[in-house]
């Protein structure tokens, strides 16, 4: 039983790392995704606020890719760390 809710915890945790690394290597494209977005819903800027605008959610994808990156790598250890010690 231990074994299967500790299986499921390697499972989350591959997951979140696999969606943080996509999150760290695209930030820039969902970055300029998003800003596009932003700019035809606003309709025109100055050059220099777009590339503030990017820079921004680029930096967020950033963030929380960086952040389910960690969380899932220290899930996965954690739980091979558990499973190791487990006598079943």
């Amino acid at each position: 039983m231990i074994k299967n809710k500790l299986k499921g915890g390697i499972v989350l945790g591959s997951l979140l790392s696999i969606v943080g690394f996509i999150l760290l290597f695209f930030s820039v494209n969902f970055g300029i995704s998003i800003s596009e977005y932003w700019l035809s819903k606003r309709g025109s800027v100055e050059t220099s606020i777009y590339l503030k605008v990017i820079e921004g959610h680029t930096n967020n994808f950033l963030a929380a890719g960086s952040i389910l990156f960690g969380v899932g790598v220290i899930t996965l250890v954690l739980t091979y760390y558990m499973m190791l010690n487990i006598k079943e």
